[in-house]
């Protein structure tokens, strides 16, 4: 079993679309491990963005996951970190039918994270999940 940690972003949040989210990857067979709503800190946001922090459009991404509430889960299940991304769709130029291909309102405004890496699972998973990581939480 494979976790991966998915982010609902504000934008989707205050759309009210956490549920039709996470709906999509348990339709796929993905278990839902863990689940909490917060408000990052921009602390928080530049330790979770940290490989972006040289890029342009950083400060851009910290305003965007820091402006409201965002939903953050542990997804588990086979092959769970490809098979999320694959709902997820790419973050530019997402096609209809993943997540951020069917709610997307710009690049910025991409409703969803998704880990990219086991390396950046872990990593992520540890940030907003410290104790449940510990654990295992499967």
């Amino acid at each position: 079993m494979e976790k991966t940690l998915v982010l609902v972003k504000p934008d989707a949040v205050e759309r009210g679309l956490c549920g039709e989210i996470l709906r999509r990857f348990e339709r796929q067979g993905l278990r839902l491990a863990g689940l909490k709503l917060l408000h990052l800190t921009r602390k928080q946001a530049v330790e979770h963005y940290a490989e972006h922090r040289d890029r342009p459009f950083f400060p851009e991404l910290l305003d965007h996951i820091t402006s409201g509430p965002l939903v953050a889960a542990i997804i588990t299940g086979k092959d769970a970190i490809a098979r999320v991304r694959r709902l997820i769709g790419a973050t530019a130029e997402a096609v209809p039918g993943t997540i951020r291909g069917d709610f997307a309102t710009s690049v910025t405004a991409n409703v969803v994270h998704g880990s990219d890496s086991p390396e950046s699972a872990a990593r992520e998973l540890a940030l907003f999940f410290p104790l449940e990581t510990t654990l295992g939480a499967d």
